[in-house]
């Protein structure tokens, strides 16, 4: 089962993934880019496993670049206090 496949899930693995950086001294700026860089490449290349999913790639394909980045940002502070502190 793919972290993909339950919203969850996928908001932990996130919230993990940002605080392993944060911790390793990634600023906020390097956490933002990464952030848009995946949500670009999921919804350009991963098919939607739960609706939570289907709606963002939704907003994600008729937003600007910069309501892009936006979106990238509100999933980080979604996650932010979310994931296991590992």
């Amino acid at each position: 089962m793919s972290v993909l496949d339950n919203w969850e899930q996928w908001k932990d693995f996130l919230g993990d993934r940002l605080h392993q950086a944060t911790a390793e001294g990634m600023s906020q700026q390097v956490v933002s880019d990464v952030a848009y860089s995946v949500g670009d490449y999921l919804a350009k290349q991963v098919e939607p496993k739960n609706a939570q999913e289907k709606v963002l790639a939704d907003l994600w394909s008729v937003a600007s670049t910069e309501e892009q980045h936006a979106i990238a940002n509100m999933m980080v502070k979604l996650v932010q206090n979310d994931g296991n502190m590992q």
